[in-house]
């Protein structure tokens, strides 16, 4: 009788420390990312482009991304001189209650040295890293992989709403 008492309060305490782990992470998890995706490859091809678009409840940055499949920086491609040109940022700003689109031809999470090939219809895990507030917080974003040829246009709205967060 009393191991049933105690089975039960522990079952109650892990409850409660599970719905106030889950509340503490709702109440961090200011930053929504939709329509994850990653460029496919061919064989032997060491580099690739993840695209999303990330809205920060509050003012937040982008500071760090990272993925088992390849070393993953923030970068940015821009006109300057009317050559265009791509290179690393140290952060990205993510203004209030503001989409920020990372795509094609801007910015975007560059993938390099890649392990494997990409195909069409896998999934690439990216890791995020959200700077809020004074506090830095992960999320952990299962991006679609589309086919080699795959742009901006093809994104449909629906893909890479799979998310976990950490933090």
């Amino acid at each position: 009788m009393q191991a049933k008492v105690r089975a039960a309060r522990a079952a109650s305490i892990v409850t409660l420390g599970l719905a106030g782990l889950l509340a503490s992470a709702n109440a961090m998890a200011q930053v929504d990312v939709s329509d994850a995706w990653v460029r496919g490859t061919v064989p032997a091809q060491t580099a690739s482009g993840a695209f999303m678009t990330i809205h920060a409840h509050e003012a937040a940055k982008l500071v760090g991304v990272s993925s088992p499949v390849a070393t993953a920086e923030i970068h940015e491609m821009k006109m300057d001189n009317d050559v265009m040109r791509m290179r690393q940022i140290p952060s990205l700003d993510l203004p209030k209650m503001q989409d920020v689109q990372l795509k094609p031809g801007g910015y975007h999470v560059m993938l390099m040295g890649l392990k494997q090939q990409l195909k069409a219809g896998d999934t690439v895990p990216l890791t995020l890293k959200f700077e809020q507030n004074g506090k830095v917080t992960e999320q952990t974003v299962k991006a679609q992989v589309r086919d080699v040829t795959a742009s901006a246009a093809a994104s449909g709205g629906h893909a890479g709403h799979n998310m976990d967060h950490k933090h």
